[in-house]
């Protein structure tokens, strides 16, 4: 294989989308694979949509989820020359023509023809104009466009895609396409193929619902005397109810940014957004990079449509639930330096970050990262789900509340007599605090998991976690014994 270079062309009109970061990525795996570069080229020729804040977007969108780019970020209005000149050179090399059709005319056509039940194609009325007619009605200040010129006679666009394999489209299911406005603004199919050409790509890889535009781009390249480089098509990504998915119809959930604010590893979001129509051959789904980056390749991806399963309004899900199962397993498997790093913004937000935690209190914090994230999906949840491990503002959750306090409220007395008791231990051990709570349960005749659980919904704020024996000793003694003596304020 030569060498091997892939674009990322995304329009700067909006955030960066999960779609368009999955194309990115499998951009990004096949060049890494096989030794090769992939150019970040920014198609921003809409000017009336594109932003300097989307620009911004989607470079600091492909930086978080740690996809380098070898070369660019190109602009494609930077090249606007380039792609007249190629128009121009078409038309004097009699492969373009000028349109004079008028919109109300074409329309009119398209009237007609839906009314016959007919597919409508344009019906090349200018292109057999002579050049003085052409010439004529230009001087007479008639708009028109340029228009492709596609071969009438016999023949096909044939190419293998390697995904969907071997495309044949006949030259007489083509219509005479439009390549510039009649403003004089080169079209998308015309200004990708001339930056593919000076950007030497060798593959495109792209989504499924450019396939469409493939016969007539690779007719433009032949005309302007280069090879079509190989094209892949990913499938697309649908929700449950086979809709694409959108910002229209589903909201921030498929932005990017939305994840990271959400709390999200960006690995582990690459490794979810890869799985979204591309298998490695075998049921592995955790992949490390360097595993990821062996194991791709353009056969493994799939020609079905992939699901986003993603129910909105959803209380329990905010994302695809294997999408919050595999970020989990990264915030559970990465090593704890490595989480706590990534923890601290989101305590730096909520203002409990405490800069002891780098210094004579990192061990108790890495400590209590190490304890407490086995139940934790993201990042964020060390903020909200284990707040009271780094504040005293913590909320009880509902369930917790009416389970294991408000159902048994001999608590209220009980709880600060387990304070008392542990705050006459010389050291709270995880052994001692056993010991003495379940000497209280036994002199109140109940069972240990009453006090101990009481307990734990007053401390932490939740209905589960670790040990609360090793939490005992773990947080702060004053934290302990406080709180515990504070229980009946939950009662009321």
């Amino acid at each position: 294989m030569s060498e091997v270079r892939v674009r990322f062309p995304p329009s700067p009109t909006g955030y960066l989308h999960i779609g368009g970061a999955r194309t990115a990525i499998y951009n990004w795996l096949f060049a890494k694979k096989h030794g090769g570069k992939m150019v970040l080229r920014i198609e921003d020729t809409d000017a009336e949509r594109s932003t300097e804040e989307s620009i911004r977007g989607i470079i600091d969108g492909m930086e978080w989820l740690g996809l380098d780019w070898d070369e660019g970020p190109y602009f494609q209005t930077d090249h606007a020359d380039e792609h007249r000149a190629a128009a121009a050179k078409l038309l004097a090399g009699g492969q373009a023509y000028k349109c004079f059709c008028s919109k109300e005319e074409l329309e009119a056509r398209r009237e007609a023809a839906v009314k016959a039940k007919a597919d409508y194609r344009y019906n090349g009325a200018c292109r057999d104009l002579s050049p003085e007619e052409a010439a004529a009605r230009e001087a007479a200040g008639t708009p028109y466009v340029i228009r492709f010129k596609v071969p009438q006679e016999a023949g096909l666009v044939a190419f293998k895609d390697e995904v969907y394999g071997g495309i044949e489209r006949s030259y007489q299911d083509i219509e005479d396409f439009v390549i510039v406005r009649s403003n004089g603004q080169p079209l998308y199919l015309l200004c990708n193929v001339v930056d593919d050409i000076r950007d030497k790509i060798s593959h495109v890889i792209r989504g499924q619902d450019g396939l469409a535009n493939t016969p007539r781009q690779i007719l433009l390249y032949r005309a302007l005397g280069a090879n079509p480089p190989t094209f892949a098509h990913m499938p697309l990504t649908l929700d449950l109810n086979k809709a694409k998915i959108s910002k229209r119809s589903h909201g921030e959930v498929v932005a990017v940014q939305f994840y990271r604010e959400q709390g999200f590893i960006s690995w582990a979001l690459v490794n979810f957004l890869v799985l979204l129509g591309w298998s490695p051959g075998d049921d592995r789904e955790i992949f490390s990079k360097e595993e990821l980056i062996e194991a791709f390749s353009l056969a493994g991806i799939s020609k079905a449509n992939s699901i986003f399963n993603y129910r909105k309004d959803d209380p329990k899900f905010f994302t695809d639930p294997k999408a919050i199962n595999i970020n989990a397993h990264y915030l559970r498997t990465i090593p704890v330096s490595e989480l706590a790093s990534l923890v601290r913004p989101f305590l730096e937000q909520e203002k409990i970050w405490d800069p002891a935690y780098q210094g004579e209190k990192k061990a108790w914090f890495e400590k209590t990262l190490e304890m407490t994230r086995e139940r934790f999906h993201t990042l964020k949840d060390f903020t909200t789900l284990g707040r009271a491990w780094f504040a005293d503002d913590f909320t009880v959750d509902d369930k917790a509340r009416e389970k294991n306090l408000l159902k048994h409220p001999q608590l209220q007395e009980w709880l600060p007599e387990l304070a008392d008791r542990l705050a006459a231990l010389p050291e709270i051990t995880p052994e001692e605090a056993e010991r003495v709570a379940r000497e209280l349960a036994e002199a109140h005749g109940v069972k240990p998991g009453i006090p101990i659980n009481g307990a734990r919904a007053v401390i932490t704020g939740q209905i589960k976690g670790p040990s609360m024996f090793e939490v005992f000793a773990h947080l702060e003694r004053d934290k302990v014994i406080g709180r515990l003596r504070e229980a009946g304020k939950y009662f009321a």
